[in-house]
């Protein structure tokens, strides 16, 4: 970890984006802040207090399917004022450590970088979350779609906003974790944006690719990189909280060995970590095992 920088834990402990588990509920992951707040996370990363920003009331309204993006008018209010502390932090030359949420909260990060410059993602997560209404009949949850949404495709109230659009090039993002079998790699691939499956994880070494897409980045017009961490990266035999526990994933050694070299680099400007649900784990199992992957890949302490 560069001594240079400070860690400045921040917690985003939105749900706006995912749709709700069971009638008359809420999605859970508003919790993982606090979970990971339990785990003496902030401690455990010799970080400093960022505080919270507090997300609008989780209310779909009279939404139907067809209707766009659920949530939309507060996940704009919310990803304009997330956005602005993180710009604040990325300006000051700390690194923001940013404890989600759903996925949604991903468009903070990069309208915040928007503003700033040119940067790009690197996304460790189970699926590219690029739905979008060229590629599907059922747009509504943006914690599936942020991808697309940060690309420009969807939405205007959600994809131009302060006339930024898009917040990311599609050249400037690279996918890591994705399932083999995922149905999005053959539209990733035809506009050529970088993914790692699972499988070419465990051929080529997490360790290699991750500086192979650390260098790709060291372009001299793009700022840095911002790291997005979703938990259902993670196989579900060891992280099975999450609203959508997909099957051959990555175990936690081999996500810490990805994850490493990535949030070291200096041109990391920021990290995000989301979806991990404390309804769906009662014995806190899983939160703990999350907490320690985040330390060691920051702190280099075994996992």
């Amino acid at each position: 970890m560069s001594p240079l920088r400070n860690l400045v834990v921040l917690d985003a402990p939105s749900n706006l984006g995912l749709r709700p588990p069971a009638p008359g509920t809420v999605p859970g992951c508003y919790k993982l802040a606090g979970a990971l707040r339990e785990q003496r996370i902030v401690q455990r990363l010799g970080a400093l207090e960022g505080g919270v920003v507090v997300p609008p009331r989780y209310d779909r309204g009279g939404w139907q399917e067809g209707d766009g993006v659920f949530n939309a008018a507060a996940l704009a209010a919310y990803t304009r004022k997330l956005a602005d502390r993180i710009e604040h932090h990325v300006r000051a030359g700390d690194l923001p450590v940013v404890l989600g949420g759903d996925c949604s909260i991903q468009l903070g990060a990069s309208l915040a970088l928007r503003r700033v410059g040119r940067f790009g993602l690197a996304a460790v997560d189970a699926s590219a979350d690029f739905r979008h209404p060229g590629n599907s009949e059922r747009v509504g949850a943006a914690g599936g779609e942020e991808l697309a949404l940060a690309t420009g495709r969807g939405q205007k109230n959600l994809t131009d906003l302060e006339g930024l659009k898009p917040y990311l090039k599609d050249e400037d993002v690279r996918l890591f974790g994705i399932r083999d079998y995922d149905e999005e790699r053959a539209e990733l691939a035809a506009l050529k944006i970088p993914t790692v499956t699972v499988g070419d994880l465990r051929e080529w070494g997490a360790d290699a690719l991750a500086r192979a897409a650390v260098q790709s980045f060291e372009a001299p017009d793009v700022g840095g990189f911002w790291v997005h961490l979703d938990a259902d990266v993670l196989d579900p035999s060891v992280m099975p909280a999450v609203d959508s526990p997909d099957p051959d994933g990555l175990l936690p050694d081999e996500l810490v060995a990805l994850l490493r070299p990535l949030v070291n680099s200096p041109h990391c400007v920021g990290f995000n970590v989301t979806i991990y649900d404390p309804d769906l784990d009662p014995e806190g199992t899983a939160g703990a095992l999350l907490a320690d992957i985040v330390a060691a890949a920051f702190t280099d302490t075994p996992l």
